[in-house]
């Protein structure tokens, strides 16, 4: 069974968010050992740089090897929900723990990408990184679904 651990900055402020998480952690039981770790977010204010250098800190922290480490990145490879699931079923042969990472307002820090053995782009748009959360499980999930062939990305 694959180790996913989702490394994201920010707690879920949220209720609405909070419960979509909790349903798809739920639903996730059945395919993955699931994680997910909070790191600490720091205010944007006049230096974005800052932050997402003290959040990458915080990442990489939490970070364990061996472990795969995938990045959600705008610029990253796009890939569809099938691809994913291919995705999802190699990392599941390699063994290793696989960490997903969600940066936050900011972004990534270069030292957070440059630790990245993939960086995925699940859409041109940019999200909010708490909702991403959900959006980011939701097609974990449906990546599971396709690879048992269950119906429920049809």
């Amino acid at each position: 069974m694959l180790h996913l651990t989702i490394v994201a900055v920010g707690r879920i402020k949220e209720d609405y968010l909070r419960q979509g998480i909790g349903e798809y952690q739920k639903r996730l039981q059945a395919y993955t050992k699931l994680q997910i770790i909070e790191v600490p977010d720091y205010p944007v204010g006049r230096d974005p740089a800052w932050t997402k250098q003290e959040e990458g800190k915080k990442i990489l922290a939490v970070l364990k090897t061996p472990s795969f480490v995938a990045v959600c990145d705008r610029q990253g490879r796009s890939i569809t929900s099938e691809e994913l699931a291919q995705w999802l079923a190699t990392r599941e042969q390699e063994g290793k723990t696989v960490y997903v990472v969600i940066g936050g307002a900011a972004g990534l820090d270069q030292e957070v990408l440059a630790r990245a053995d993939d960086r995925l782009s699940f859409s041109a748009l940019t999200f909010p990184h708490q909702l991403f959360r959900l959006l980011l499980l939701e097609q974990i999930y449906r990546g599971f679904k396709i690879l048992r062939g269950e119906p429920y990305h049809l």
